[in-house]
């Protein structure tokens, strides 16, 4: 399928309308921003430059349609319009950031291993999978977690980049997937590169099978409009003079029957979607659901915030202590003075007048314990357990079985999640591979790599050391065997290394336990040992 002819045709599509709305809905949580909040939520942000890159109107588009779809299900915390000229009041708790940086970190903070059979591919694939890779992984994980999915794209440029292809995450708010079955079949990657009051110009790049597929197009908020020449904006003039270009808008990857890019669902099935065709195949985010209660939280921080307000001591001053500054002009009382001529006063008080001191209580605990408890019930909600986030009260050291049992939650998360990532990984980075040689001519074999996932939880090394000091002492594992245990991650080469270099520096030549085995353990002095004394007779 081409790209559109353009002209006035819908943009997104419509169908995406639905999946563009609830996904602004997690991405305004995830931004952590108070005023994309209260746009999606209240329409509030017509005036405030989140809420113009979030909606077109007033009365149309997305905002309409969001603040009608979220207005029917709840009264939000976030849906009350704020009163005219007035400042708002309302605190916004960022655990959705959160929650998608700790899902990050499971699933990245140590790099998986791609390993490929063939040794120039795995030494090309150490070169690929550098530091800038895996920050670009890290960045995928955590929109993946936040917005239900993420794509991976292949991207080259020999002009910037001379040397290799990389990888790209993609936002699934900018992207129109095709399906089948639940494999994506091509998708559409857009952005917005220019806009003013009446024009906004788009870039279309379509991935299908074996080629990627260019397009500029000047229209409007809601229309694609016509497509114009490359050449007529500056951010796609280098697409005219690309040496691949085909067809005028075409440009092979060499992948064959293959995409050079892939959808990663942050987990499935999706509840929300299930039975919507388009949609099915996209992933959940780790929000779904906790919204209602993520919006509490603000509220109920909000409430403390504003029990804090009120809790500043205040003065009621009699008005014969005002000091009048002229007509219209108010009066004002200076709380520094130290003498005050006495007012004659009538009543049964005469001659008495009081400063009275206000001052409300602050409710701390009440609002800690709810506070404490929406956190838990949202990251449990959300498939993490609390020592995740630090919730977890305990402050004593643990070793590393006493933190997976606290952390069995969150691991199991991370577990399915890699399930997902797994073979979008290894999909993209054979395609990575494809490119690399078809484009750079590097010397390997383009393969589907196997993709190995470290431990969740690193012991401690202390910990580690003792055990392997006293598998030594007690003679009760060889040399090899307590290398294996300090570094699992070292293959065999680097362990025979390591082993040599322990006896060349001890001295100990051959450990007698490799040598002889059991032999030797079976007593003090092994077979020579002389046999024990009969027992004395009676």
């Amino acid at each position: 399928m081409p790209l559109p002819d353009g002209g006035n045709i819908a943009w997104p599509p419509e169908h995406c309308g639905p999946i563009n709305t609830q996904i602004a809905a997690w991405a305004a949580w995830y931004s952590g921003d108070a005023e994309q909040l209260a746009a999606i939520y209240a329409g509030d942000g017509s005036n405030s430059t989140a809420g113009r890159d979030f909606f077109a109107s007033e009365t149309g588009g997305m905002k309409a349609t969001a603040r009608r779809v979220f207005d029917r299900v709840r009264r939000w915390f976030w849906g009350n319009r704020n009163p005219s000229g007035q400042p708002s009041n309302r605190l916004h708790v960022p655990i959705a950031g959160d929650i998608a940086s700790a899902s990050a970190d499971l699933l990245f903070s140590e790099p998986p291993a791609i390993k490929a059979d063939d040794e120039p591919t795995q030494a090309r694939l150490v070169e690929l999978f550098d530091d800038g890779a895996h920050a670009t992984l890290l960045e995928a994980a955590e929109i993946s977690a936040a917005l239900g999915g993420v794509y991976l794209r292949v991207c080259w440029d020999e002009t910037t980049v001379p040397d290799r292809p990389w990888l790209g995450a993609v936002h699934p708010d900018a992207a129109v997937p095709e399906w089948s079955f639940s494999h994506l079949t091509a998708v559409t990657f857009w952005r917005v590169i220019k806009t003013d009051k009446r024009t906004v110009v788009r870039h279309l790049e379509r991935h299908e099978p074996g080629v990627i597929l260019h397009g500029v197009y000047e229209g409007t908020d809601e229309h694609l409009g016509m497509p114009v020449p490359f050449d007529a904006h500056e951010e796609t003039a280098w697409l005219t003079e690309h040496p691949r270009l085909t067809n005028g808008n075409e440009i092979p990857t060499g992948l064959g029957n293959k995409l050079a890019a892939v959808y990663v669902p942050n987990m499935r099935p999706n509840r929300v979607w299930r039975n919507t065709s388009q949609a099915s195949a996209l992933g959940r985010s780790d929000y779904a659901g906790v919204e209602a209660l993520m919006d509490g939280l603000d509220l109920t921080y909000s409430s403390l915030i504003r029990d804090v307000e009120l809790g500043k001591a205040r003065l009621i001053v009699p008005q014969e202590y005002m000091t009048s500054h002229g007509k219209g002009q108010g009066a004002s009382v200076d709380l520094d003075r130290e003498v005050y001529e006495a007012v004659r006063t009538m009543g049964a008080d005469e001659g008495k007048i009081d400063l009275k001191e206000v001052q409300f209580d602050i409710r701390v605990d009440e609002h800690e314990a709810v506070i404490s408890g929406l956190k838990t019930t949202i990251v449990s909600s959300a498939g993490y357990s609390a020592a995740t986030f630090g919730l977890d009260t305990e402050g004593s050291a643990m070793t590393a079985t006493e933190v997976a049992a606290k952390s069995r939650r969150s691991l199991i998360t991370r577990d399915r999640k890699t399930k997902y990532f797994g073979p979008g990984l290894a999909d993209i980075t054979e395609a990575l591979l494809g490119v690399d040689a078809e484009m750079f001519g590097t010397a390997i074999q383009p393969q589907r790599p196997t993709i190995e996932w470290p431990d969740a939880i690193s012991e401690d090394p202390k910990a580690v050391a003792e055990r392997v000091e006293l598998w030594g002492r007690a003679e009760a594992a060889s040399t090899e065997t307590r290398v294996r245990e300090l570094h699992p991650d070292w293959d065999d080469p680097q362990v025979t290394e390591e082993v040599q270099r322990i006896r060349d520096e001890s001295a100990m030549g051959v450990d007698p336990a490799e040598q002889f085995g059991d032999e030797f353990r079976a007593g003090e002095h092994g077979a020579d040992a002389p046999p024990d004394a009969p027992p004395d007779e009676e």
